[in-house]
């Protein structure tokens, strides 16, 4: 189980080694995804908070990757954080998930990629509840539900 200062680690000295890799042109992206999946996972949008389809979900089954199908999280671990974007506590596997350090905004904060395409999930802040301690901020539009 990660903590923020594993995530820190993570983010300034690199990234564990994915299962696998799955790599398209941005053409073959844009005929996979709609117009908006492809902003936020490909072009690292921000849908609108409170906007999202699993905002307020409560449906079991794993959250996967819209681009790629790789798992990344559990039902069982989203919780409501009030900020208006699905929100949990860990990843489903410890090589899930690419922490970039995001300066943008004049801000300073870690960006979460999939490990295996690089689709732009979201952020992670040290803000949420235990055991971990970890909020995954995560856009819809860049995960499916998988009942």
């Amino acid at each position: 189980m990660l903590k923020w200062n594993d995530i820190i680690h993570l983010a300034n000295n690199g990234n564990p080694h994915p299962k696998r890799r799955v790599e398209k042109a941005e053409e073959e992206w844009r005929k996979l995804l709609t117009d908006k999946e492809f902003y936020i996972t490909r072009k690292h949008g921000t849908e609108p908070s409170f906007t999202g389809e699993y905002c307020e979900s409560h449906q079991p089954g794993l959250y996967t990757c819209r681009c790629c199908g790789e798992a990344l999280f559990d039902s069982n671990i989203k919780f409501e954080s009030g900020t208006g974007w699905p929100s949990f506590t860990q990843t489903i596997d410890n090589t899930a998930i690419k922490y970039v350090k995001d300066t943008s905004y004049g801000m300073v904060r870690v960006e979460i990629l999939c490990n295996v395409c690089d689709a732009h999930l979201g952020h992670v802040f040290p803000d949420g509840p235990e055991p971990t301690g970890l909020r995954y901020c995560v856009n819809s539009a860049s995960i499916k539900l998988q009942e």
